[in-house]
C-alpha cells in the first residue's frame, strides 16, 4: 500500500488519478512552493503538479461534473487520510532532525550515509516529496535508535480495512476475529 505521495509517479503517468492522491498532491505542493523557494529545479515540478491538479479539479469538482454525496464523502476521507499522512512525516522529520542534533550530525551528514550525496533529495525525503526506501529506514532505525513504527506509516486506508475484514469474517476464525486484530 502506498502510504505517501511519490510526485514522480504522478508526473510519469500524467494525471492524478484518486481523490486521495488530489489531496496528497494538495500538500506537496505546498511543500514544493517552500522547496522552490531554495532550489529553483522545484518550480518546473511543482508547476508539473499544479497543471495536474487543475486538471483533476476541472474534470471532477466543475459546475459541469456530476458532484454526488458518495464523490464529497470520498473526498472528505482522502483529506483526512492526507492530513493523517502529513501530520505523520512532520512528527518524523522532527524525530529524526532531533537525534541527528542529538549526534551532532546534519541532514547532509543522513545523506551521506544513506548514500543519497544530493542536499535537495535528502531535503524530498525529509518532507515527504519522496518517500524513503525501506532500506534507508532501517538504516534510520539502527542509527538513530528510532522505533520503526514512527518511520514507518502503520495505519491502514478504509479500502484495505473493509478487504481485510471481510476476509475475516470468511475465515471465521476466532483467533484472527476482527475484535483481534488491530484496523485501525
Amino acid at each position: 500500500m502506498q502510504t505517501q505521495l511519490d510526485i514522480s509517479k504522478i508526473l510519469e503517468a500524467g494525471k492524478i488519478a484518486s481523490e486521495l492522491e488530489f489531496e496528497r498532491a494538495l500538500i506537496a505542493d505546498r511543500k514544493l512552493r517552500v522547496l522552490a523557494k531554495e532550489d529553483s529545479k522545484y518550480k518546473a515540478v511543482r508547476k508539473k503538479l499544479r497543471d495536474l491538479i487543475a486538471a483533476y479539479e476541472n474534470k471532477n469538482w466543475s459546475s459541469g461534473s456530476r458532484i454526488t454525496d458518495k464523490k464529497i464523502k470520498e473526498s472528505d476521507l482522502a483529506e483526512v487520510i492526507a492530513e493523517k499522512e502529513r501530520q505523520f512525516i512532520l512528527k518524523r522529520k522532527e524525530l529524526i532532525r532531533k537525534k541527528l542534533k542529538s549526534l551532532n550530525l546534519t541532514q547532509q551528514d543522513l545523506g551521506e550515509i544513506l548514500g543519497h550525496r544530493s542536499k535537495s533529495y535528502m531535503s524530498e525525503l525529509m518532507n515527504g516529496i519522496s518517500p524513503f526506501s525501506l532500506k534507508d529506514l532501517i538504516v534510520i532505525n539502527r542509527l538513530l535508535k528510532i522505533d520503526l513504527t514512527y518511520l514507518i506509516p502503520t495505519f491502514l486506508a478504509p479500502a484495505d480495512k473493509m478487504k481485510i475484514k471481510n476476509s475475516l469474517e470468511k475465515l471465521n476464525n476466532p483467533k484472527l476475529s476482527e475484535g483481534n486484530f488491530e484496523l485501525a
